[in-house]
């Protein structure tokens, strides 16, 4: 069965520069992009003023995009903890924007994203980009490199989201018939696809 199309919003979460990429396309297909920049906040600002011109920023985008889900990076330890502190405030800023209209937000580490972008969970930036750049078939690779990260985070949610969306499928499908095939066809597919009850990504 062919899958749908899926339009996802990758967000690289930063106070001066917050990543914003969309992508569309399923599995195994070619994607295209569908728009990508940042959200610029200056440094010098006060910090509630920032997450309010984030969330605003944000917030367009989502108007403008209409995107089926939407893929942040999760947050993880740093040596700088100022440098973690705000990227946590943007990336909540994000979470809260997309889960106020219902869309699922989906959390990538930057390791997860490097590996199914480029094969190796060490990549670093201007690999990740290169990749970007030739998946999404650009003249050129996009700049800055929050802006590349946030495509990145999206094309990773396209891929991952599409093992995710054949088992929405299958129980859609089993939950329609007989109680005992269905059972059966949910377990089956969920073993078929590395998948537990329970079992996140």
């Amino acid at each position: 069965m062919r899958l749908p199309e899926l339009r996802v919003m990758g967000v690289d979460p930063g106070l001066t520069r917050c990543g914003l990429g969309a992508v569309e396309g399923r599995p195994g297909a070619p994607l295209n992009l569908v728009k990508v920049g940042v959200v610029r906040t200056a440094a010098d600002e006060e910090i509630g003023a920032r997450l309010v011109a984030i969330e605003a920023g944000i917030e367009s985008w989502l108007d403008e995009v209409r995107p089926d889900a939407v893929a942040v990076e999760r947050v993880f330890a740093q040596n700088n903890l100022r440098t973690v502190m705000g990227t946590a405030q943007a990336s909540a800023v994000a979470i809260l924007c997309a889960s106020r209209r219902g869309l699922p937000v989906a959390l990538h580490t930057p390791s997860e994203v490097k590996a199914a972008i480029t094969g190796s969970g060490t990549a670093d930036k201007r690999q990740v980009g290169t990749m970007v750049t030739r998946l999404l078939r650009l003249e050129e690779m996009p700049k800055p490199a929050d802006a590349a990260d946030a495509l990145a985070l999206a094309i990773c949610h396209v891929w991952r989201g599409g093992a995710h969306n054949r088992l929405a499928e299958a129980v859609a499908r089993a939950n329609s018939g007989p109680a005992t095939s269905a059972a059966a066809y949910f377990r089956g597919r969920g073993r078929a696809a590395g998948y537990s009850r329970g079992t996140t990504k």
